[in-house]
């Protein structure tokens, strides 16, 4: 049996749902199985590459649905999570009892423990650590801006690792890691020490960027990181600096797309008043009521750089 796992990439809670769905599958369903892994990143149109449904049975965690009869299992949170009302209704006419949605859930990995225990019957203790981090992680349920920017716990390091790893293979290690170690013990390993170390370089160097760039007016930091070869960062630098925002609003660059980052502050001094999510679908992106994105093509900057106004001016508290 070759089991095929497309995770959320460069994501702490969709690595944490790989290897959670992987302790269940092994657990509950194929003890023998042969799984390969393969990350899944937001593209402008959000087209999704079918042809990498290539197992005998294939799941999706922490991302978009694909109405495809070769989509086995399915798991995700996301307020977005179909493409079209059409992938919707395949998803509502799906008997397998094998697909599962729950918008309210602060984590897929949570999400999955939990439809694994009362579904299934599949418990494992030693997924517990994991599943706290990805709720603390992807819920923003820190305890202030400084614990995730400042990074002192293994969870929040190995966050950075992951975020910004490019090589899909490494990732996979640590994927089978999280499903064998604990998270004091994944940080200690020589191969992940190794790429930590730059990663936290480049964390500093990106915070001082970002304090250099952004400003903040009416509710809302904006800052553009076009040009400084910063593809991603860490969401909550913004408040750590101007920790009287509500929201915030960012453009970057990668070789695959153009992104507009749309976040609010969980620690606000003004409550958010916006669904973020409803305001991403506008422009084609998407996500969750307190954080989003849109994502456009690389050659698309300055339109990227208009919606990401357009965004703001929105969002932004009347003088």
């Amino acid at each position: 049996m070759r089991l095929r796992i497309l995770y959320h990439g460069n994501c702490f809670d969709g690595v944490s749902s790989a290897a959670i769905f992987t302790k269940f599958y092994r657990g509950s369903i194929a003890a023998d199985a042969e799984i390969g892994y393969t990350p899944t990143m937001h593209r402008a149109g959000n087209a999704f590459d079918r042809e990498l449904l290539d197992g005998d049975e294939n799941a999706i965690v922490d991302f978009k649905y694909c109405a495809d009869d070769r989509l086995t299992w399915w798991f995700d949170h996301h307020q977005s999570a179909f493409l079209s009302e059409a992938d919707e209704r395949h998803f509502l006419a799906d008997t397998s009892g094998r697909k599962f949605l729950d918008t309210k859930s602060a984590s897929c990995a949570e999400f999955i423990a939990r439809i694994a225990r009362e579904r299934f019957g599949f418990y494992d203790p030693f997924l517990e650590e994991l599943v706290e981090w990805a709720h603390i992680i992807d819920g923003a349920f820190y305890e202030n801006a400084a614990q995730c920017v400042e990074l002192r716990s293994s969870a929040l390091k190995l966050m950075q690792v992951i975020e910004g790893e490019r090589d899909p293979v490494f990732v996979e290690r640590i994927i089978t890691m999280m499903t064998e170690m604990r998270l004091d013990e994944i940080i200690e390993d020589n191969a992940i020490k190794a790429r930590l170390d730059p990663i936290l370089d480049e964390h500093w160097k990106t915070v001082d960027v970002i304090k250099g760039r952004a400003s903040y007016e009416r509710g809302v930091v904006t800052f553009d990181l076009a040009g400084t070869g910063i593809e991603g960062y860490n969401k909550f630098i913004p408040y750590y600096f101007y920790p009287e925002t509500t929201y915030v609003v960012s453009v970057s660059q990668s070789s695959f797309r153009t992104k507009i980052s749309v976040g609010s502050n969980p620690w606000s001094p003004r409550p958010r008043v916006h669904n973020i999510a409803e305001i991403c679908e506008r422009y084609g992106g998407g996500g969750h009521a307190v954080v989003g994105a849109v994502s456009l093509k690389p050659d698309e900057l300055e339109l990227a750089r208009h919606y990401a106004k357009e965004i703001t001016e929105e969002l932004s508290f009347a003088e």
